[in-house]
């Protein structure tokens, strides 16, 4: 199926605000459909760090982490996040998490957060940031921000459109390809516009990442 010139397509020019926790699977479908999206819509995406671990941190047990294995290791991704995002701008940051999404995600390789950088052409040292609380005050920051255009009870990812309104979500799986996956993006952009809308929901599926 053909796609035509995105410049000709509703929504051109629309500044997104997409946050999310890069160890979420969910999350980074949808990132992959955001990245259809900007081939198929004439959009432009701002990626910033969002964290389950503190979304969470009021539980008295954390769903994401019930028997408390995995600790300061679900906070290591994002941190890096937050130190690339922080000294080399948006774009790099866009292409270290679809890097770390294909290593983590994709090829199950939990231990990539550095191999990952390579592949995004970002200094290694960058890595240092991952087990130190040298960039939670970041991460904080940028997730508080995310949260506050939501409210509490939701998760990642956050998606914010410029001028129109924040939702969470879409859990999208696997990620609409081509004009489909512009159609969801125009449908997202009429949910968001509503100020009164707040759900729609049905089960998960099994995770397809495409």
């Amino acid at each position: 199926m053909s796609v035509s010139n995105p410049a000709d397509r509703p929504g051109a020019g629309v500044g997104v605000d997409f946050w999310f926790d890069p160890v979420c699977p969910y999350t980074w479908i949808t990132s992959r459909w955001l990245r259809e999206v900007e081939r198929v819509r004439r959009v432009e995406v701002r990626w910033r760090v969002m964290s389950l671990v503190e979304l969470n941190k009021h539980l008295a047990v954390d769903p994401e982490d019930p028997e408390g294995l995995y600790g300061e290791y679900m906070k290591a991704p994002g941190r890096i996040c937050a130190a690339v995002r922080e000294r080399y701008g948006n774009d790099a940051l866009g292409r270290y998490f679809d890097a770390l999404g294909e290593r983590v995600h994709v090829r199950g390789d939990w231990a990539g957060t550095g191999a990952a950088l390579a592949d995004a052409g970002l200094p290694a040292g960058l890595e240092s940031v991952a087990m130190t609380a040298e960039y939670d005050p970041a991460v904080r920051a940028s997730h508080d921000a995310g949260i506050a255009l939501v409210g509490p009870d939701v998760g990642t990812p956050v998606l914010a459109v410029e001028g129109v309104g924040a939702l969470f979500g879409p859990v999208v799986s696997p990620a609409p390809r081509g004009e489909a996956a512009g159609r969801l993006w125009d449908g997202l952009v009429l949910l968001a516009g509503e100020a009164g809308f707040c759900e729609f929901r049905r089960g998960y599926g099994e995770l397809d990442f495409g």
